[in-house]
């Protein structure tokens, strides 16, 4: 695409600090970082989200996240980390082209995830099982 920061970055027409490449996956840090040491992982091709990947790239992105991950923890000597992708900018997906971000963990690192979880009200959670559950049959 385009207009796709990331793509542009694929052609060479962006910098990145590349730290991972294979036929399918590039990892590079991140500008923004939550944490020293903030990892992207994408697909080479452009693919908006997660459901978007066709199943050879999904694949091997995760696989590329694995041996991505175990870098960014002995690098940063990071206790743990979060691996998450957000889809569709609803969700908090800033460029639209699908993506895991590495964010390696120490802790009391003083980053916090809040989100507002709380229980169905009655009832709701079997609606909510039965109508993903019929829409996975169609």
């Amino acid at each position: 695409m385009a207009d796709c920061i990331f793509c542009k970055i694929m052609k060479g027409e962006l910098g990145a600090q590349k730290v991972f490449e294979s036929e399918k996956v590039v990892a590079f840090l991140d500008i923004n970082p939550v944490s020293w040491g903030h990892t992207l992982v994408l697909p080479r091709a452009h693919y908006e989200t997660w459901i978007d990947l066709p199943v050879d790239v999904a694949s091997a992105l995760a696989q590329s996240s694995q041996i991505v991950a175990r870098g960014v923890l002995k690098a940063t000597g990071a206790a743990g980390f979060n691996l998450l992708m957000n889809n569709h900018a609803c969700s908090g997906q800033a460029i639209a082209h699908a993506h895991y971000h590495v964010i390696p963990r120490k802790p009391d690192d003083g980053v916090r995830y809040a989100w507002p979880a709380k229980p169905y009200p009655q009832g709701e959670i079997e609606k909510a099982a039965e109508g993903i559950r019929k829409a996975l049959a169609k």
